[in-house]
């Protein structure tokens, strides 16, 4: 048994603890308390952080780990320019996707977990296209929730994906749990999308889907026109697939194909009515929120303000490095605090990128809290101050000196 300790303990389900401890035997919390107390009941080697907080490791409720390496592979292929907007990136992205070696892709990921680990993550919410890259996850020291992505039109092509993704969802991947991602509104077909909803329910797998992104989605599925009819479906060569006007939103959209069940995670979600949101509330959905990815593709903001007054469950994504600067959900959680100032408290920040995160990938009986039971998942963060500014401190100025998946330490 080991005991960690630091100057305060932050459970994330409980308040600070000054002089707190946590217990650690084999992989797993089995005892929170003073360090006085569990020095008492619990022998074992003490391992003291004074001027620290020991918290839970941080949860990124979305990622595409896949893109790393994206700005290298940009500048590879000679695109240093600043796409115009979500439908010039998307096309971007597709060029220089199609360049990437599958060693290339391995690499990337490789890089994608040693960030996310100095980064203070330990658990993921990872969009994987490419299931040949399964076993790296498995291999890795992190773990979360695998969303095994599906696009596509074409009949044919649709159940090749659909048996090779229940293939991927029946493997082995470590400490990564399966489940799906039908890609989003405007990439599948509307038989393709529904059957996976079907298969999900029967696997009992949880799905996550990119939801209202952007303007040229909504005018896609309210009349069929803008950049992804005229640009996107063009370039992919899916011309013969295009739609004709749904006259909807895509939240009642994807409703109306069964995909918006208790469990859902609704990525995004910067281009929603307030009837939209009182559907994802009322089918339970989860929200993930995505801002610095959001502003740097310039599509707008989410209208969190609404989301947190009907009370839908919230969490942070990074989103990914062809979108993004960073993928420390610590930049993300401080964005946030500018762009919606006042709307969060530091504590609801935290709580955010921790719990929040591990509900929304329904991995919260093992992880995003310090509570007996749970997966040895924390991180040792550097700050001074009272208790009751550790979250803002924490959020502000804190610096990661050690992260512990499983209870051993990983360097950093």
């Amino acid at each position: 048994m080991k005991i960690y300790a630091a100057s305060y303990l932050l459970p994330v389900e409980g308040p600070p603890i000054a002089g707190g401890a946590i217990a650690v035997e084999e992989g797993e919390i089995v005892a929170v308390g003073t360090l006085d107390l569990l020095s008492a009941v619990c022998p074992g080697e003490v391992t003291e952080f004074p001027g620290c907080v020991i918290m839970p490791g941080l949860v990124n409720a979305h990622s595409h780990l896949e893109l790393t390496h994206f700005p290298a592979w940009k500048l590879r292929h000679g695109m240093e320019y600043a796409p115009r907007g979500f439908v010039d990136w998307l096309v971007q992205v597709v060029k220089i996707k199609r360049g990437v070696t599958e060693e290339e892709l391995g690499h990337s990921v490789r890089e994608g977990l040693r960030i996310s680990r100095e980064s203070g993550t330990t658990l993921l919410g990872e969009i994987l296209t490419n299931r040949t890259l399964i076993p790296l996850y498995a291999e890795s020291t992190l773990a979360g929730r695998l969303y095994f992505e599906a696009v596509g039109h074409d009949s044919a092509g649709s159940a090749h994906l659909l048996a090779d993704l229940e293939r991927a969802a029946g493997r082995s991947s470590g400490g990564f749990l399966p489940g799906l991602s039908p890609h989003s509104a405007y990439t599948l077909s509307e038989s393709f999308a529904r059957e996976l909803g079907g298969r999900a329910r029967e696997l009992f797998l949880p799905c996550a889907v990119h939801l209202a992104e952007s303007a040229e989605e909504s005018s896609f599925l309210f009349d069929g026109t803008g950049a992804l009819a005229e640009t996107f479906y063009p370039f992919v060569r899916w011309e013969q697939y295009l739609p004709p006007a749904r006259k909807t939103t895509p939240v009642r959209y994807l409703d109306r194909l069964g995909l918006l069940t208790p469990g859902m995670a609704a990525v995004h979600c910067v281009h929603v009515t307030p009837a939209d949101a009182e559907l994802l509330r009322d089918r339970e959905v989860s929200i993930i929120l995505c801002p610095r990815s959001n502003d740097r593709l310039d599509v707008g903001t989410a209208p969190a303000h609404l989301f947190r007054n009907l009370g839908i469950p919230l969490a942070f994504g990074t989103d990914s490095l062809a979108s993004n600067d960073s993928l420390s959900l610590f930049d993300e959680a401080r964005f946030a605090a500018e762009l919606w100032p006042g709307l969060f408290p530091p504590e609801e920040l935290l709580y955010m990128m921790t719990l929040g995160g591990a509900r929304a990938l329904g991995m919260d009986d093992v992880a995003g809290s310090l509570v007996p039971g749970k997966r040895a998942d924390f991180i040792v963060v550097e700050v001074a101050g009272r208790p009751e500014q550790l979250p803002e401190r924490i959020i502000g100025e804190g610096k990661i000196v050690e992260v512990c998946t499983a209870g051993e330490s990983l360097p950093l």
